[in-house]
């Protein structure tokens, strides 16, 4: 890394911080749909799960991730190798969660291998199921087979926002407008039993992919 792009990330990531604190702090989160089952899921110490976000709304997902560490949860995250990821590593270390650094497509094995390694000791990875290309809102085999490998549940969240703005991006990216009103939605945990055929790990990617978007239509109507 340049001194100069060593300038830019040492006031890029506590201003970053800053934004998303404040820009959070006025929104207006609806009741949580599935409070119940995030309460059993943060209360169930010791056991990795593998939360499951749609990679254009992650600003608000990853807030209810936070709140989760705060009561106890243990969350991991795989994050780029690359320096972009710099800054979204120190914030997520900045709220006590595990970072595997890893590329999709230099050192995928590595990151499989050091995220399996979290999942062991209870830490749970938290994955964008459609990225880190798309297609959007698409749930991926990869995810199921990481939970397979894993041992961990597979815990389906999504969020809608009343007013954001939409970046013109692959996924779309949704950044909720301040004092948003937001509705975030956890569902059922989907096991995943180790012995899986190839057509079983291809059932239980659809159920995940049915289970989210059932959630988001729940998450829109909240808002309604």
């Amino acid at each position: 890394m340049t001194p100069g792009r060593r300038i830019a990330y040492a006031i890029g990531k506590p201003l970053l911080r800053f934004i998303l604190f404040v820009l959070t702090s006025t929104y207006r989160f609806e009741k949580v749909l599935g409070a119940d089952i995030a309460d059993k899921i943060v209360a169930d110490k010791g056991r990795a799960y593998v939360p499951v976000l749609w990679h254009g709304h992650q600003i608000a997902g990853l807030y209810l991730i936070r709140d989760w560490a705060r009561r106890g949860f243990k969350p991991g995250f795989v994050i780029s190798a690359s320096v972009d990821g710099e800054v979204p590593a120190d914030v997520a270390r900045s709220w006590g969660a595990e970072v595997v650094r890893g590329s999709a497509k230099e050192s995928a094995g590595l990151a499989l291998r050091d995220a399996l390694g979290l999942m062991k000791r209870g830490v749970s990875v938290v994955t964008m199921s459609d990225g880190p290309r798309g297609p959007k809102l698409e749930a991926k085999t990869g995810t199921v087979m990481m939970a397979r490998m894993g041992n961990a549940p597979l815990v389906p969240i999504v969020c809608a926002a009343s007013r954001a703005w939409t970046m013109n991006t692959w996924d779309s990216f949704m950044i909720p407008l301040p004092f948003a009103r937001i509705a975030l939605a956890v569902g059922e945990p989907i096991e995943v039993p180790k012995a899986l055929s190839k057509d079983e790990i291809e059932a239980t990617r659809q159920q995940l992919q049915k289970a989210m978007d059932s959630l988001l239509r729940k998450a829109r109507q909240q808002l309604s």
